[in-house]
């Protein structure tokens, strides 16, 4: 192991140890920036997614096919409609939200929303099968279906919830073209990471990819207690 990479090493848990200003900084705007993107956009994913699930329209079948599309949008193609929306030009200039924190959240809701609407969607609908009909026999409407199989599977969108912010606070390319990265502003923890590998400063990288990864890390563990919570749960209703 050469001496550079041990001292980098040193260098990376120095900053984790002494939770250096600039670390705790773009890390807060990363997580500020994530967290609000996710619940606007699982607030809407799961209405619209509700909606869809219980009613039957003409197009429906291919409103279904563009949804699964999105559900592959490459973030670079959001950030660059997020920036024509929002530049000087473009119908929402007058907001001047441009390379802003705002602009930042918008395009992570619009990265979230196709994700949340798509697979809630599916979920509620599958429950429909299995307990609409009841459901209806007991007077609820196509409303009351929807807002009682959200709850009924709240714990499934929970779940859809901590993997929507996992997808928004991992995102780079969108977030990179409406934010800028500008220091103390609009850079976040994978712009910097990849800011400041292209400028040599590894110990910063490293250390917010370690604190990215251990973000990432408790969602999924989160996820995973999730669901074993909700077999055991169905297991003991059984």
């Amino acid at each position: 192991m050469s001496s550079s990479f041990v001292e980098a090493l040193r260098s990376t848990l120095h900053l984790l140890v002494t939770l250096d200003p600039q670390l705790l900084q773009i890390a807060s705007l990363s997580l500020s920036v994530s967290a609000a993107a996710t619940a606007i956009g699982t607030g809407l994913g799961l209405v619209l997614g509700a909606w869809i699930a219980v009613n039957q329209f003409p197009g429906r079948r291919a409103v279904l096919v563009v949804l699964n599309t999105l559900l592959a949008l490459p973030s670079v193609v959001v950030g660059l409609l997020v920036y024509l929306l929002l530049s000087r030009a473009g119908p929402l200039g007058a907001l001047g939200i441009l390379f802003t924190p705002a602009a930042m959240v918008v395009a992570q809701t619009v990265l979230v929303l196709p994700i949340v609407t798509a697979l809630s969607r599916q979920t509620i609908e599958d429950a429909m099968r299995d307990q609409g009909e009841q459901l209806r026999s007991m007077g609820a409407g196509r409303l009351g279906c929807a807002l009682i199989l959200l709850w009924d599977e709240r714990m499934a969108m929970l779940t859809l919830a901590l993997a929507a912010f996992g997808r928004a606070i991992s995102e780079v390319g969108a977030v990179m073209i409406v934010g800028g990265n500008i220091e103390g502003v609009t850079r976040v923890m994978t712009t910097a990471i990849a800011l400041e590998t292209s400028k040599g400063d590894l110990p910063l990288a490293l250390a917010l990819g370690v604190v990215l990864l251990s973000i990432v890390l408790l969602l999924n563990a989160l996820i995973a207690l999730l669901r074993e919570w909700r077999v055991r749960a169905d297991e003991a209703y059984a």
